[in-house]
C-alpha cells in the first residue's frame, strides 16, 4: 500500500526552482520536463516537493539554499543540474529518490528539528545587550533582567510556575535584592507587608510592594499567565523592539512622511521567488503596505549584467517572451502564461511559423480580456517626465498592461520580419527608484512588467 501511494504521489510532485544567474535555458529545460510529468511549480519551501537548483549556486547563493532545504517538510527531494542538458537525468533521480520511504525515515532522523533563523545581536538602549538563544516557546518563557539596575535575579532559581499560573515560592528562600539600594530589607517596616501574603494556594500578592527598587509588581497576575514585562515577553520598555516566540523581528517604529511615527518593516525580496528575475535581492522598508525606500542588488552574478544585442535574435524574442509569461502569470491569468511559454518554446526551437500563430492569438486574447486589463492597469505609470529622470527607454511609458502589449508587438514585429529586436531593457540598477511610493501587492508585477537587462544565459548553457 505505501508503494502504491507512493507512485500516485509522485505524480503531483510540487518543485521550487532556484535558478542560478546565467542558467536561464536549464531553467526553461526544466520547466518543460515538468510539463510533460505533471509536475507543478511550487511558490514557497512549505509547499515544495523537489527543490531544483538551476546552476551551482555561488558563495552567496549557497547559504540560501540550504536555508530552502532545511525549511522544505519532508518528503523532500533535492536535485542539482549544472546545465539543461542534466535537467532529464536528474528529475529522473529526484522521481526514484521520491518514492524511497527509506530514504526519508533516514532524512527525517538526521534533520534538524526546526530550521535555523540567522538573526543579528539585539542591542536594546538602556538595557544591555539580551541573549534570546535559550528562551524556549514553551508556554514559560524565562528571561534573565540581570541589567535592569542592579537588580539580580540569578538567586531565583527556587521561583518558578508550576504549570498552573501560580507562582511557587518553595524555594525562593534566598532571594538576593544587594543590587536595590532604594531598599534595605532590615529597615522594612512590616505593617506595610500587610497586602503581601500566601493564600495557601502559592499565590503572591506584591500589591504593596511599590517600594522594591522602582518596580511595581502591581500588574503580576497568575491567571492566564500574563507577566508583564516577564513571561509575557513585552518590551514595551526595551528600545521599541518587539519580539516573537520564534526570535523573528518585528516591525519598528520609525517617522513617516507627514511627521507621524508609524510601524517600519524591513522586508527583503529575492533572490528565489516564482516568476522573479534570477539572482535579483530588492531589500525594501516598508511603512504599513508602501514602500518608502529599498535596494536592489545581484547574488553571485554582479559582473555578468549582458545586453540583449549579446543573443541571437529568436533567443533575444524568447527572453522577452519568458518576461510576459512571469507578468501574466503574477497576475493570475495562468492560460495566458501557458500561451507565452508556448510562444517562447517556439522560437527556441526556430518554429518561426508555430511562434507567430501562437503570439496572434495571445495577443488577440489578451486585448479581449477585461479582468486582466483591470488588473494591470495603472501599475508602475510612467509618464515622459519620469522616463527622462531615470534614463529609461520610451518603450517603457505607460502602465504594466501597456508595456505588456507593446513587448509582445515587437516580439511579434521582429520574428515576422517586419524589423530588427532593439535593445530597451532597462538596468537593475534604477529598480530602487521605480518602486519607491508602490504598495506591497503591485511590486511583483511592476518589477515584471520592466524588461530588466540582467545576465539571462551562459554560453555553457546548453552543454
Amino acid at each position: 500500500m505505501t508503494a502504491i501511494i507512493a507512485k500516485l504521489a509522485v505524480r503531483a510532485v510540487r518543485v521550487l526552482i532556484v535558478e542560478v544567474p546565467g542558467q536561464w535555458l536549464t531553467r526553461v529545460e526544466l520547466e518543460d520536463q515538468m510539463l510533460r510529468r505533471g509536475w507543478r511549480r511550487a511558490w514557497a519551501p512549505a509547499d515544495a516537493d523537489v527543490l531544483a537548483v538551476c546552476g551551482t549556486p555561488g558563495p552567496e547563493l549557497t547559504p540560501l539554499v540550504d536555508r530552502l532545504w532545511e525549511q522544505m517538510p519532508g518528503p523532500r527531494v533535492r536535485a542539482n543540474m549544472c546545465s539543461s542538458s542534466t535537467v532529464s537525468s536528474a528529475l529522473n533521480d529526484a522521481a526514484t529518490l521520491y518514492v524511497d520511504t527509506d530514504q526519508h525515515a533516514k532524512d527525517a532522523r538526521e534533520r534538524a528539528q526546526e530550521p535555523q533563523i540567522p538573526h543579528d545581536d539585539m542591542d536594546h538602549s538602556g538595557h544591555g545587550s539580551h541573549d534570546h538563544s535559550g528562551m524556549e516557546d514553551s508556554g514559560h518563557d524565562h528571561m534573565s533582567h540581570s541589567g535592569h539596575d542592579g537588580m539580580d535575579h540569578d538567586n531565583h532559581t527556587g521561583m518558578h510556575h508550576n504549570g498552573h499560573g501560580e507562582i511557587d515560592h518553595s524555594g525562593a528562600d534566598h532571594m538576593n535584592h544587594s543590587g536595590n539600594d532604594s531598599m534595605d530589607h532590615d529597615e522594612v517596616d512590616h505593617d506595610s507587608h500587610a497586602d503581601m501574603h500566601h493564600n495557601g494556594d502559592d499565590h503572591m500578592d506584591h500589591s504593596g510592594h511599590n517600594g522594591h527598587g522602582g518596580m511595581d509588581h502591581s500588574g503580576l497576575e497568575d491567571s492566564g499567565h500574563d507577566h508583564s514585562g516577564h513571561g509575557g515577553m513585552d518590551h514595551s520598555g526595551h528600545g521599541g523592539m518587539d519580539m516573537s516566540p520564534g526570535g523573528i523581528p518585528l516591525a519598528q517604529g520609525g517617522p513617516d512622511r507627514d511627521g507621524l511615527e508609524m510601524d517600519v518593516l524591513h522586508l527583503p525580496l529575492g533572490p528565489v521567488l516564482a516568476y522573479w528575475p534570477a539572482g535579483l535581492v530588492l531589500d525594501c522598508t516598508l511603512q504599513g503596505d508602501v514602500v518608502v525606500d529599498s535596494e536592489a542588488s545581484i547574488v553571485d552574478g554582479r559582473d555578468h549584467e549582458h545586453s540583449l544585442h549579446v543573443f541571437a535574435p529568436d533567443l533575444r524574442a524568447a527572453l522577452l517572451c519568458d518576461n510576459v509569461m512571469a507578468l501574466l502569470a503574477l497576475a493570475g491569468a495562468d492560460d495566458l502564461a501557458a500561451r507565452a511559454r508556448q510562444a517562447r518554446d517556439c522560437l527556441l526551437r526556430g518554429d518561426h511559423t508555430a511562434a507567430l500563430d501562437r503570439l496572434e492569438r495571445l495577443i488577440r486574447t489578451i486585448r479581449r480580456s477585461w479582468l486582466l486589463r483591470w488588473s494591470l492597469q495603472g501599475v508602475l505609470v510612467l509618464e515622459q517626465v519620469d522616463l527622462h529622470r531615470h534614463s529609461l527607454p520610451a518603450s517603457c511609458r505607460g502602465d504594466a498592461y501597456d508595456r505588456m502589449l507593446r513587448t509582445l508587438a515587437r516580439i511579434q514585429a521582429a520574428v515576422g520580419g517586419a524589423g530588427p529586436m532593439i535593445d530597451d531593457g532597462v538596468s537593475w540598477q534604477v529598480l530602487p527608484n521605480l518602486v519607491t511610493g508602490l504598495e506591497l501587492a503591485t511590486l511583483r508585477l511592476a518589477v515584471a512588467s520592466v524588461n530588466l537587462r540582467l545576465h539571462p544565459t551562459t554560453q555553457g548553457g546548453k552543454a
